[in-house]
């Protein structure tokens, strides 16, 4: 569970709420089905988007005769809940333990100094 009551998307929703974050609000018809790998049905596409709305990660406009779908929470929302998730379940929470994970990898420079403006406004925002 997503903090602030929202449910942790699945990867088949995260798929969908990436399409949606790229184009807009849009039917399931419009670009979403063509956008999600292997092309599927409409009606597993339309079922599994009900399913994101009744859950809160969607909002569905019923106003036209085709309902139209978009994101409740930007993609930078999810992924910080997504990311604070990962970060309790995998290393109990700890943030010093999350330099492990940076580590697991090679950074671009850029990412580097992405890093080090976010450590610098989170140590502005502790004074």
């Amino acid at each position: 569970m997503l903090r602030r009551g929202l449910p942790k998307p699945t990867n088949a929703e995260l798929e969908i709420l990436t399409v949606l974050w790229s184009i807009g609000p849009a039917t399931v018809r419009r670009s979403i089905r063509a956008s999600i790998a292997g092309d599927p049905q409409y009606s597993t596409t339309l079922k599994f988007m009900q399913i994101m709305a009744n859950k809160g990660l969607l909002r569905r406009d019923e106003k036209q005769r085709a309902h139209v779908y978009e994101a409740v929470k930007t993609r930078a929302w999810t992924r910080r809940q997504l990311a604070g998730d990962l970060l309790e379940r995998a290393i109990g929470g700890s943030p010093k333990a999350l330099l492990g994970a940076v580590s697991a990898r090679k950074a671009t420079k850029e990412e580097l100094a992405e890093l080090l403006k976010l450590l610098d406004d989170y140590k502005r925002g502790q004074k």
